[in-house]
């Protein structure tokens, strides 16, 4: 594990009261990237998309209700997850599952009530998520997510996540739709492009935060896919399990996987003293 220390923070340490504020660590509010991290990014992209359809279907609110409403609900998480001293999985995890449900559903709203096509949402999600990254390397010289430490990277790093959602949708109904794949092929396909993610940062040098932020990126249409396969009738090339039954499936497992996290705390960075410290 890895943390780094903050050359800002105001807390005395163990020399006094007058200690300098520098040598204080700060605690990252995100998760280490684990393969845990991973299956439940996976699990919560795929509810972000069955749940989306579900909410759209049966709440009755039409889908510009149905954004309203989870947006407002999002954005009571975030300022929960803002308040949080530290990483806590529940809360992150939360924040996450939400965001993916309501990236869907303005990727959703462009292409279904406003009719824009999905080549254009999928240019400017894709425009705006490359503008995020540069003012926030402008503003704080990186983009790892090991020093998510400060409000200020916090917001840039939330706004990241929820356009790479919005594209991941729009560039996977793209794919899925353009090219007719079907459900099942176009998992394979997204699965595919992650693979090679990982072997270009492995085995060619690929920079890892990049590497991340792409795969970070795929994932979602990888997710999106296999709920639609899981989720949609056998007539349009699913399984026919429906959204109900698709959404509470995964939701359990990532409740599951998300409390051993909270207990065992094996993706949490954790500062215990100065400097750097792997393990």
């Amino acid at each position: 594990m890895t943390y780094e220390t903050s050359e800002t923070s105001a807390v005395p340490a163990a020399g006094g009261p007058g200690a300098p504020a520098r040598h204080r660590p700060r605690w990252n509010k995100v998760p280490e990237v684990t393969v845990y991290f991973w299956i439940i990014k996976v699990l919560c992209t795929t509810v972000g998309e069955t749940a989306a359809d579900l909410l759209n279907e049966k709440a009755g609110l039409g889908l510009t209700g149905v954004s309203v409403l989870m947006s407002g609900l999002l954005a009571v998480v975030l300022v929960v997850q803002f308040r949080t001293r530290a990483y806590r999985a529940g809360v992150y995890w939360l924040a996450v599952a939400l965001i993916s449900v309501v990236g869907t559903l303005i990727s959703d709203n462009l292409t279904d009530s406003m009719g824009v096509p999905l080549e254009t949402s999928t240019t400017v999600f894709a425009v705006v998520l490359a503008v995020v990254f540069a003012v926030w390397y402008r503003r704080e010289r990186t983009l790892s997510i090991h020093s998510v430490d400060t409000t200020s990277r916090e917001s840039f790093y939330w706004l990241a996540v929820l356009f790479t959602f919005a594209l991941g949708t729009a560039a996977g109904d793209l794919v899925s739709e353009r090219m007719d794949l079907g459900y099942w092929l176009s998992a394979v396909l997204f699965a595919l492009a992650i693979a090679a993610v990982g072997v270009a940062h492995f085995a060619l040098g690929l920079d890892a935060v990049w590497s991340f932020w792409t795969a970070y990126i795929l994932t979602r249409p990888l997710g999106a896919s296999i709920g639609d396969y899981l989720s949609q009738p056998a007539g349009d090339g699913g399984l026919g399990l429906g959204t109900v039954i698709t959404s509470a499936l995964f939701l359990a497992v990532i409740l599951g996987l998300v409390v051993y996290l909270g207990v065992t705390r094996k993706d949490v960075t954790e500062p215990a003293g100065a400097g750097r410290r792997t393990a």
